[in-house]
């Protein structure tokens, strides 16, 4: 029996170990970490004859090698012993194109981008689905590919992206819609959508990727491998390339006609998404824009590739109209807790760096009180330092960036801030703010990742959400001295009954 290697224990390992198991492989699966989640796992899965090594890393000795190494996203495509199976002459590849091997003989939309890319995804796969498609959203996004994979031809498992309890449609499946992250795209080889969509490109990951360029080639070379390609006219990166670089794509603009790229597209005129499919055909309005309850400039961008992608599938405007005044928007992006007092409190977690965490301040009332910090990524703050300066009235800082952040602030002649450093700190003190002030928004948009302090930008969401509803359920204020915070006042609020 061909022997097969998981690396990584997540969502998406797991539904690649099954997979291969399904497929008459002899699997085994390592994780660096142990927790009693994972020993859990490691249970269940030896129930099914998987063996899962915890504490452990791949190791490449003795002459039992793996014929095939499946590699979970969140696992560097360059590390050490990666590199050496190459050199081995071992296949090594992505969960994504394990599930791409297993499903290509449906038809694929692929997502990728800085950001925009979850939304973007969301919303697509919303209006497939209202055009009674089973089109699963997976990849970066919902589902692990994997398991759309398992769906084909296996029970339902309860388990995904629906949480808890929540079973995969296992009917077959008529489309499959990936977000595809650059990590993705780079550890598969074949992956060949047949709509790809490019929503944003500006600096990220490069601490991974090391360089622009590598990223961008990363990133380009999904759209490449793509039947059909989508792209951000409104983006400033993409658009600079345009059509000598990708002359038969489909662009999109905010703008109006005269913003197009190229002689097809879709673009916003007299508050429609309007489609113009070749250089010859009439322009035709698909759906208002106001339909869409999702606010900001970037949101309409995200709804013109969505509608894109849905009239090159083939869908009809009624479906996509219903799914557009429908859609509720994705959690964790500029999503609406609670209003406490007048007050709104956004959960915008998900803008885990500069560029999204200046869309997320652009696209909310001002002025604001602003939450941001965690763990600094590279890239250019001057646009979100800005933005900062016009919108918001007082800024929070919490994590290991916080002094960089004050720093910068204060470089830029801004002193509003308060190093609050935790977020239980950062939602009474802010509510205090936003009173000072007359603030009528809390935002948190942190343009930082989340691992100093959560295992990802989802559990700080969480929390955040948890503490501004019970802030709203009733917590009244006490004030406590705070040691050694940086800022014109030493105080905060603590949450206290």
């Amino acid at each position: 029996m061909s022997k097969a290697h998981v690396v990584g224990l997540g969502k998406s390992g797991v539904a690649a170990a099954r997979l291969l198991k399904r497929e008459g492989w002899e699997v085994e699966l390592s994780d660096r970490n142990t927790s009693e989640t994972l020993l859990e796992q490691q249970q269940e899965l030896a129930a099914e004859q998987i063996t899962v090594k915890l504490g452990q890393s791949l190791e490449l000795n003795g002459a039992n090698l793996p014929q095939l190494i499946v590699v979970s996203p969140g696992v560097p495509w360059d590390i050490p012993v990666l590199v050496e199976a190459r050199q081995l002459g071992i296949e090594t590849i992505g969960e994504m194109e394990l599930a791409w091997r297993n499903l290509r003989s449906l038809p694929w939309v692929g997502i990728t981008g800085t950001n925009g890319k979850t939304t973007t995804t969301a919303l697509i796969a919303a209006i497939f689905q209202a055009a009674e498609l089973n089109a699963p959203a997976c990849g970066n996004i919902g589902y692990a590919a994997c398991e759309v994979a398992l769906s084909q031809g296996a029970g339902s498992r309860e388990q995904g992206a629906g949480g808890a309890g929540e079973k995969f449609d296992n009917s077959s499946v008529d489309w499959v819609i990936a977000e595809v992250s650059s990590y993705q795209i780079e550890s598969s080889s074949s992956l060949a959508p047949r709509i790809g969509v490019w929503t944003t490109f500006t600096p990220d990951h490069l601490s991974r990727h090391q360089t622009l360029e590598n990223y961008y080639n990363i990133k380009a070379k999904l759209l490449r491998q793509s039947e059909l390609q989508v792209f951000n006219g409104d983006d400033a990166y993409l658009s600079q390339l345009g059509l000598s670089a990708w002359p038969d794509a489909y662009w999109t603009s905010v703008k109006g006609k005269d913003f197009l790229i190229s002689e097809k597209g879709f673009y916003i005129e007299d508050g429609w998404v309007v489609e113009k499919l070749t250089a010859t055909s009439a322009p035709e309005p698909i759906v208002k824009v106001s339909s869409l309850r999702m606010v900001g400039e970037h949101n309409q961008q995200n709804l013109l590739m969505a509608v894109a992608t849905a009239r090159l599938a083939g869908i009809n405007r009624d479906a996509i109209a219903l799914a557009v005044r429908e859609f509720p928007g994705v959690a964790h992006r500029l999503e609406h807790i609670c209003t406490w007092e007048g007050i709104d409190f956004i959960n915008d977690s998900k803008a885990t760096n500069y560029d999204a965490a200046e869309v997320g301040l652009a696209s909310v009332n001002s002025p604001a009180i602003l939450i941001a910090g965690g763990e600094a990524k590279a890239g250019d703050d001057t646009a979100w330092l800005a933005q900062i300066q016009t919108k918001a009235a007082a800024v929070l800082l919490i994590g290991s960036a916080a002094p960089a952040f004050a720093e910068r602030l204060r470089e830029v002649g801004y002193h509003n801030y308060h190093i609050v450093e935790t977020m239980e700190r950062a939602v009474p003190k802010s509510a205090e703010l936003a009173k000072q002030y007359q603030a009528p928004v809390v935002l948190l948009s942190p343009a930082c990742a989340s691992f100093d302090q959560y295992p990802n930008f989802e559990v700080r969401g969480d929390r955040f959400r948890h503490l501004c509803l019970a802030w709203a359920g009733g917590w009244k204020p006490a004030r406590v001295e705070l040691p050694e915070l940086e800022n014109s006042s030493q105080e905060s609020i603590v949450q206290s009954r």
